[in-house]
């Protein structure tokens, strides 16, 4: 139970954004409470001993750090740390019923040689080599902009500075650019597939959902680096919820909000263990579907989740088709698997219809090659290894009738496709655990749903929006000038739903407790 029944703020939900929004304004004096519904902190970033009996600190639901700001560690002096991964990507492929891939990482020289025996030519690493020096000045120019005060479209737009660039990624549909950059069907897909992650989308989609998905993914960190995070994902809300509680917050765990009210002024919050809790602002860090329910309010529209979350412990690395790469290179960085253009389209196009993509897309890679923390000394020494998979294009609405066999029927498709480049099944790699169950674990966007309350499994928590407020908007408060007002003075967005949200980031935690600060 609260120690108190009246705080400065109160923050709904103990995930990164929330802890990150504790920590920023206990340290500022304010008193703070956070709420959190389970029995831990960390939300969707967490550590998880998944297969019992085994010592494996599985990264369960999200895996890699990207968007997270140095500036938040720093403020906060966390002891946290990420490690780059020396390969960016693999993909294998077949090519006149050879097995062949493109190696992305190992060095510029290495690069260049597996693009050209793929292609042909020089041609596609060098427009490889141009997108990517754009896609670097983009993140250059926006990414810092993600943890000051909300910039106009115009604003943004006058701070990329390159008329071109604006057009193709904030105008135009992805496809359009991709299509004219590149010309091999295995390299556009594996620049599209950062437009596709727990996105539902085509590359011509007229929305450009897939436009602000690619965004959020090139510009992280300012390089558009995907980093492993030492310890897992558990360790970077671990030493979160240390910060906060150092600096004063209050944390109160297995306590489920279930109801807010708010006069304009302050705001209330009742818990299943009782209440009121008063409080001069309530940071909300839960999808604002979950907000409207706590207000009695009408849901917002909802876009639902599309992945597939699949977590795995290996005896081994299995053998690769493709003898030339070793398997300890190969999953280091992302392995796509079926995620060719015309693959990527296919699939999306049979999800669309109602159907499980007939070769559903994934990417997989290897935590423990990276970080061996992750692993018991006595796994580490036997050889043991983590594979976590990303699927693609697997809409919540596929798994509603018939949840748990369509979700089988989805894993093996996926493991299938993934065995058509592997010298030996992945099921006999697999390890077991003390019960004798292989180690191997799946969560659909309905599990998500029902576990962490993401709106249809969405892992953004609603639509992804461009990082800008429309010049027409007044921005008139603080919480407006930061991006995290609601229709409630009281009640700000501290989650991935609020603009500049999404992947984990601690973005949207920043800025809430940024607009908490500014009004004084």
């Amino acid at each position: 139970m609260p120690e108190r029944t009246s705080y400065d703020v109160v923050i709904v939900g103990g995930g990164h954004n929330g802890l990150v929004a504790a920590a920023y304004l206990a340290r500022a004096g304010r008193s703070v409470l956070v709420l959190e519904r389970l029995d831990h902190t960390g939300g969707a970033a967490v550590s998880t001993r998944a297969f019992r009996g085994i010592d494996a600190r599985l990264s369960r639901y999200s895996y890699l750090v990207s968007l997270l700001p140095s500036k938040i560690v720093r403020d906060l002096g966390l002891r946290f740390a990420v490690r780059k991964r020396t390969v960016s990507s693999y993909t294998p492929v077949l090519r006149g019923g050879c097995p062949t891939g493109l190696l992305v990482g190992g060095g510029e020289a290495r690069t260049r040689a597996s693009f050209a025996e793929l292609t042909g030519s020089d041609r596609e690493f060098a427009a490889w080599q141009d997108f990517y020096r754009t896609t670097g000045r983009l993140a250059e120019r926006v990414f810092p902009t993600l943890t000051e005060p909300l910039p106009t479209r115009s604003a943004l737009r006058a701070r990329i500075d390159d008329d071109a660039t604006w057009h193709a990624l904030f105008e135009r549909p992805l496809g359009e650019l991709v299509e004219a950059t590149f010309h091999d069907d295995l390299v556009r897909g594996v620049v599209l597939t950062d437009g596709l992650i727990g996105t539902f989308a085509g590359a011509h989609d007229p929305t450009l959902r897939q436009n602000r998905c690619f965004l959020y993914h090139v510009i992280g960190g300012g390089t558009g680096d995907w980093d492993v995070p030492l310890g897992g994902m558990g360790a970077l809300t671990d030493a979160l919820a240390d910060a906060a509680r150092r600096a004063g917050a209050e944390i109160v765990t297995g306590c489920p909000v279930t109801a807010l009210a708010t006069d304009g002024r302050t705001a209330e919050v009742t818990t299943a263990e009782g209440g009121p809790i008063g409080a001069r602002r309530v940071l909300v860090n839960a999808a604002p579907r979950e907000l409207a329910a706590l207000l009695g309010e009408a849901a917002p529209p909802t876009a639902d989740g599309a992945q597939l979350k699949v977590n795995m412990l290996l005896t081994r690395l299995p053998r690769l088709r493709d003898t030339r790469i070793d398997p300890r290179e190969a999953f280091s960085g992302t392995f796509h698997v079926a995620e060719g253009y015309a693959q990527l389209e296919t699939a999306h196009q049979e999800a669309a219809a109602g159907r499980l993509p007939s070769a559903p897309p994934s990417e997989i890679y290897c935590h423990s090659l990276t970080d061996p923390s992750i692993l018991g000394a006595d796994l580490v020494r036997e050889g043991y290894h983590t594979l976590t998979l990303f699927g693609l294009h697997a809409p919540a609405r596929l798994f509603a009738t018939d949840h748990d066999a369509t979700r089988d029927r989805l894993l093996a498709a996926t493991l299938a496709q993934l065995d058509a480049h592997l010298a030996e099944p992945l099921a006999d790699c697999l390890a077991h655990d003390a019960d004798g169950r292989p180690c191997i674990e799946a969560r659909t966007p309905l599990d998500l749903d029902r576990e962490l309350g993401l709106p249809g499994g969405n892992i953004f928590h609603r639509e992804l929006a461009f990082p800008y407020a429309d010049d027409e908007e007044p921005l008139a408060t603080a919480a407006a000038r930061w991006g995290v007002a609601t229709d409630h003075p009281a009640i700000l967005l501290c989650g991935a739903g609020a603009p500049r949200g999404g992947g984990v980031s601690g973005i949207p935690g920043h800025n809430a407790a940024m607009a908490v600060l500014e009004e004084g």
